[in-house]
């Protein structure tokens, strides 16, 4: 398979490593020194394109690969509220995109497992529900798309929770007298060097009950990657990563 890489810092070489041992060709990588060579014609080289680049460059590369009519896995998160429109665009040209907030394998089962408690924790009221993310100081957005992920499979199945609201803190914990009872809070820290911590709090008066995923390094979620464009290749349509984890098989 040939692979266009479009952002190519720390995630696209563990991409490009991990899809020349799959035997994979990488036929193109774009970062902001070759921006001049996104072009339709290069992109068409490629079977399929695996974007991990910036919130402000995302857009532009999902529409070149819809353009150029190549399908496109897409990791970059801080544009979740463009995902509308870009669904209907895909529909639109009959294109091919898969969209994660993680790729990893581990993380994919946390998310089931969390939507799974969470249903659970509706018999068991007097716990209240947090979110706590960890990444390193040059990660972007906050909260992290995986941490938005996981509050919303907690919104969707606990009965208490109506939303969700972010702090994004370096040192003291948020008040969380502030945060109204219905809206389940995400506390997120930046911590040098940490590929990423998520941990769902549930607390009472009298214990509390931690689920947590550690990353330790970015492996996995460039294995993921590569495995969704393998998924990806042959297919038309706008497809979440819970299309390709099916865990309700």
């Amino acid at each position: 398979m040939k692979i266009a890489l479009l952002g190519y810092g720390k995630m696209g070489k563990i991409i490009e490593k991990i899809a020349l041992d799959r035997k994979h060709e990488i036929v193109l990588t774009i970062d902001h020194d070759t921006l001049h060579e996104l072009t339709t014609e290069n992109l068409q080289k490629a079977d399929v394109a695996i974007e991990f680049s910036t919130p402000s460059t995302v857009l532009g590369n999902i529409e070149a690969c819809f353009a150029a009519g190549i399908p496109i896995v897409v990791g970059t998160t801080g544009w979740h509220h463009e995902m509308a429109q870009i669904k209907e665009q895909c529909s639109y040209t009959k294109s091919s995109l898969l969209y994660a907030t993680n790729f990893s394998v581990g993380v994919n089962i946390f998310f089931h497992v969390n939507k799974m408690l969470a249903k659970l924790m509706n018999g068991y009221p007097y716990y209240d529900v947090q979110v706590e993310e960890i990444h390193h100081t040059q990660k972007l957005d906050s909260p992290s798309g995986t941490a938005i992920t996981i509050a919303e499979g907690i919104i969707n199945n606990l009965e208490s929770k109506a939303g969700w609201i972010n702090v994004l803190t370096t040192d003291d914990a948020p008040d969380e007298g502030n945060v109204p009872a219905d809206q389940l809070l995400i506390e997120s820290l930046r911590i040098e060097s940490v590929p990423g911590t998520h941990t769902v709090i549930y607390d009472s008066e009298v214990d509390s009950i931690e689920f947590k995923h550690t990353a330790h390094n970015r492996n996995g979620f460039a294995l993921g990657a590569v495995l969704a464009a393998e998924w990806l290749k042959d297919k038309k349509g706008f497809y979440s990563v819970e299309d390709m984890f099916d865990f309700n098989k």
